[in-house]
């Protein structure tokens, strides 16, 4: 296949591009990208055929930033007739067999949106036609190719294929997390996501258990507080703001009256450094490393809130500085990843997990 199809958030599809057509240069990959400003998605267009299918294998999903999933695809289908969108979309898919999942999507936009029914309604007759084709398999397997249909608009569509170990679980990238009632804001939701999206499942038990301390800077009113509490663990909360009622009931909490960017921790036992505090990215990102280098934590969440331009020129940039600084200072054994998760707005989500070879103790 020569196109790659890219999922985005709307707003954000010049980041994805500019990310995209690095990453396929750095695969010796040819090609050029085609989007428009609003759309959520992207497109990159080999000008090879097969070049697609080599980037969706060999470039991991997890190490984009801006993309929330992506699939080798055929040129678009355009014009589908009402009467049979099955046949057209089953003859474009002749070079997919045994897939084990059909995902039928849109872009993440509300035009878009406005399709959802019939893409669930379509599911049934569509899934019937690929099993029959050989397309897909009788029954669903989670380790065979992902069968992706999206919709652009009505009629108007691009189908191809994704690598089950190289996607995201989720149709369109975007996790379904419920907002709870006893959370202090809608910011609970990004590290909610951010612990998810960076902490394998099966690790969640050695890195995200009870009785483990963490600090939250900027905590105010504790939405990040709350993640932490819920899981168990005894928060320093620092922010000058008042905190949450309810989370200081826990017991969990001590609060701080303090500067983010001057408090120190009291104990040098802290796992988790957390981080939501809106200042200029590089600022933060010198406050994480200053903790980093001093061994004050073992593993780090913290958004970087984004310019209004170049913003994928710039978290480069910084996550460059961030790794070449933690080197400097001896520390080589890390994992630094960074993502524009679905619950982020104009702000990226990074992870840093400091000698991970250890694991998670100290």
């Amino acid at each position: 296949m020569k196109n790659l199809f890219l999922f985005c958030r709307a707003g954000y599809e010049k980041d994805c591009a500019a990310e995209i057509q690095q990453r396929a240069a750095e695969l010796n990959v040819g090609g050029f990208v085609k989007t428009n400003n609003n759309d959520a998605y992207v497109i990159f267009e080999c000008f090879t055929d097969g070049d697609a299918d080599k980037m969706a294998k060999e470039l991991s999903i997890d190490s984009l930033i801006f993309a929330r999933q992506m699939f080798a695809a055929t040129s678009v289908l355009k014009g589908l007739p009402e009467q049979d969108r099955v046949t057209p979309i089953v003859d474009a898919l002749q070079a997919v067999t045994k897939g084990g999942e059909l995902r039928v999507e849109t872009p993440d936009t509300n035009e878009a949106k406005e399709l959802t029914t019939f893409c669930r309604k379509f599911t049934v007759p569509l899934r019937q036609g690929l099993k029959k084709s050989g397309i897909l398999l009788a029954k669903e397997n989670p380790k065979r190719p992902i069968v992706h249909v999206c919709f652009v608009a009505s009629g108007t569509a691009y189908v191809g294929y994704s690598n089950s170990n190289n996607s995201s679980p989720y149709p369109m990238g975007i996790p379904r997390l419920k907002m709870v009632a006893e959370a202090p804001s809608r910011s609970t939701l990004k590290l909610d996501e951010a612990f998810i999206h960076f902490i394998p499942k099966e690790a969640h038990e050695q890195r995200l258990h009870s009785g483990m301390n963490a600090v939250d800077l900027g905590a105010c009113p504790g939405g990040w507080t709350y993640q932490l509490v819920r899981r168990g663990m005894f928060v320093a909360a620092v922010d000058n703001g008042p905190m949450n009622d309810d989370l200081m009931q826990t017991g969990q909490v001590k609060h701080y009256r303090a500067d983010g960017f001057r408090f120190e921790p009291p104990r040098k036992n802290i796992y988790w450094l957390v981080c939501d505090m809106v200042e200029k990215p590089s600022r933060v990102a010198e406050l994480v490393e200053a903790w980093a280098i001093n061994g004050w934590f073992k593993e780090a969440i913290f958004n970087l809130k984004l310019p209004m331009k170049s913003r994928y020129k710039e978290v480069s940039q910084i996550l460059s500085t961030m790794a070449e600084i933690l080197k400097d200072h001896d520390i080589h054994d890390f994992q630094l990843n960074c993502k524009h998760l679905y619950h982020d707005r104009d702000e990226v989500t990074v992870h840093l997990w400091l000698h991970p070879s250890r694991g998670a103790s100290y």
